[in-house]
């Protein structure tokens, strides 16, 4: 019988923020008892006394993972964020404690394509305002600034996963497709790209943001932007809250150079669906307001739910980090009737030669090994055959300066 450090009835998971219950099924099927589920986020106090014990934490987008929650965090060993974004944990912190965090970069992709698109065509008809009216006794029955999609110009800014989906989806409703991006990327269909965002601005009926939260996308679309787009034309962001200038786009609204917007991502967002949502965008004709419901969709929901549940599984059964955020990819196939050790380290040089003693002197033979490396943090994973004193070999190779983490998976 195969012995474990800890045995999977005795792992405690934690999942906060209602996360699907595709995972909680994933990670029962693989051996996992001690699950503990909440629908709500918990603020830094409450967390700090939750996350005792705890050796899996998996969280959405409102939960914060802090310094001081991950120094409170005792036991645990590894946080899956069932989101793509996972700038609500402090991921360098994480990393020197040695704890990999995990996320759902693709699973949403579609749900957050067919809003844009759904959007792009309540802007062009002017339906938000038309249905407002409608519901306040009015009857505007009027083709003013009502537009086709097919014919006009999408402009995506990013062309990764979502604005290539996107801009497939756009073409085949007869869209014709620009775009931009910092990195070269192929074009798929008839798209083309824009050497610049200027060139991009000055060229689309509709922009569509779909870039990643960096210091560099920090509101790069602001005033200067809103004004470089073409007159009568729309602004879609559902990607990150931080990129847009809010008060840009409302005076560029508000003056009619822009026809409409629809944004799903705001800079400041309620904590909680009892709290009030304030935005100088509130009111405005034909915008669309969203509260960041862009992966939000049954399908997604379960998807990101498996995606991180089998990363999270993967390496508390085997040490695989392999789509880590902020951790070197480590990955080992499981070997029959081995032992394996995980060790993590500050990267300094003599680590790595220590630990191949510590096993030498207990005459275990490596039979496979693997290392990789950042500029502070090393992770090694070590299968070894022969007789093994689990408790002897963890102490030891504890004892070696520069050990941050040390594991005997199995």
């Amino acid at each position: 019988m195969t012995r474990h450090s800890l045995a999977k009835d005795k792992i405690r998971v934690l999942f906060l923020e209602g996360v699907h219950q595709s995972a909680v099924e994933e990670f029962r099927r693989n051996g996992y008892t001690q699950i503990e589920q909440l629908k709500v986020a918990l603020d830094e106090a409450e967390l700090i006394e939750k996350i005792q014990g705890v050796h899996i934490l998996g969280i959405r987008s409102r939960t914060r993972i802090t310094d001081k929650v991950l120094a409170a965090a005792n036991r645990l060993l590894t946080i899956g964020c069932f989101c793509i974004g996972t700038n609500q944990v402090s991921l360098n912190t994480a990393r020197k404690a040695g704890i990999p965090v995990f996320n759902a970069p693709y699973s949403n992709t579609r749900s957050v394509a067919e809003l844009v698109i759904g959007e792009i065509i309540m802007l062009l008809r002017r339906i938000p305002e038309k249905s407002r009216a409608c519901h306040d006794g009015a009857w505007d029955k009027s083709a003013t600034n009502s537009f086709e999609l097919r014919g006009k110009t999408l402009g995506l800014v990013g062309y990764g996963h979502i604005g290539t989906q996107l801009s497939v989806l756009a073409e085949a409703m007869g869209m014709k497709v620009r775009f931009f991006d910092i990195e070269k990327k192929l074009a798929l269909g008839n798209a083309q790209p824009c050497a610049t965002l200027e060139e991009l601005l000055g060229v689309a009926d509709v922009v569509s943001l779909h870039v990643p939260s960096t210091p560099q996308t920090k509101n790069m679309f602001g005033a200067e932007q809103v004004k470089a787009m073409k007159p009568g034309s729309y602004l879609i962001n559902a990607s990150r809250g931080s990129v847009v200038d809010i008060d840009a786009l409302a005076q560029g609204l508000k003056s009619g150079h822009l026809l409409g917007a629809a944004i799903d991502v705001f800079p400041k967002e309620p904590a909680s669906n009892g709290e009030e949502f304030v935005s100088p965008l509130r009111g405005l004709e034909n915008v669309i307001l969203t509260p960041h419901i862009g992966g939000s969709t049954q399908e997604a929901q379960e998807n990101i739910g498996l995606e991180v549940a089998e990363k999270l599984i993967k390496y508390s059964d085997n040490g695989s980090t392999v789509g880590a955020v902020n951790f070197v990819e480590v990955s080992l196939p499981v070997k029959a009737g081995g032992t394996r050790f995980l060790h993590i380290h500050s990267n300094v040089p003599g680590v790595l030669r220590k630990v191949n003693e510590v096993f030498s002197q207990s005459e275990l033979n490596i039979s496979a090994q693997y290392l990789q490396t950042d500029p502070e943090v090393g992770f090694v994973v070590v299968d070894v055959e022969g007789a093994v004193d689990e408790t002897a070999v963890l102490q030891q190779l504890q004892e070696i300066d520069g050990t941050i983490r040390v594991r005997f998976l199995y």
